[in-house]
């Protein structure tokens, strides 16, 4: 996790009553499964960290811009995409406070949103690209209400980032 002195924008990791809900049934109506990570690295959105050797996480489907529309009222249609994650099998404490961006150690996305929960691009980044800056540029346009920072591998989601 890089860690920025004047952090403009906030990584927004998975909340913990979504969390819970998600390991009794995930966004895809399965139940979580818990393993134990025997190498770790994996990249956790409940505490926007990778995963200790040993530790116990469960992959599971998470719905980013349905749960940002519900709390919003916007209507994403298409856009509304399920996707894996990983997250702690169990309750965490959630991100180290004062930690900046996470996973910006490579290759990422920003996908930009409009307020009703539409597509408005995305910019690829690359190291030492400046996230920070990445991120201030997007939000200069004013119908853009949240980033999705997101894998280039896979496009999956790792985290939010809303208007600040």
């Amino acid at each position: 996790m890089t860690t920025h002195a004047t952090t403009l924008h906030t990584p927004r990791a998975i909340t913990a009553p979504v969390l819970a809900e998600l390991r009794a049934s995930d966004d895809a109506g399965r139940p979580a499964t818990a393993v134990t990570d025997p190498q770790g690295g994996a990249p956790l959105r409940c505490c926007l960290r990778r995963s200790e050797p040993g530790e116990r996480i469960a992959l599971v489907s998470y719905a980013p811009l349905r749960r940002w529309a519900a709390d919003t009222g916007a209507e994403p249609g298409a856009y509304d995409e399920q996707g894996p994650v990983f997250i702690h099998a169990d309750p965490c404490g959630g991100p180290a406070p004062g930690e900046g961006l996470a996973f910006t150690n490579t290759h990422r996305v920003l996908r930009r949103y409009s307020h009703d929960g539409r597509i408005l691009g995305g910019r690829l980044l690359t190291p030492p690209e400046d996230f920070e800056a990445a991120l201030t540029e997007a939000f200069t346009d004013a119908e853009v209400a949240l980033v999705h920072v997101r894998a280039v591998e896979y496009g999956c989601f790792l985290y939010e980032v809303r208007r600040p």
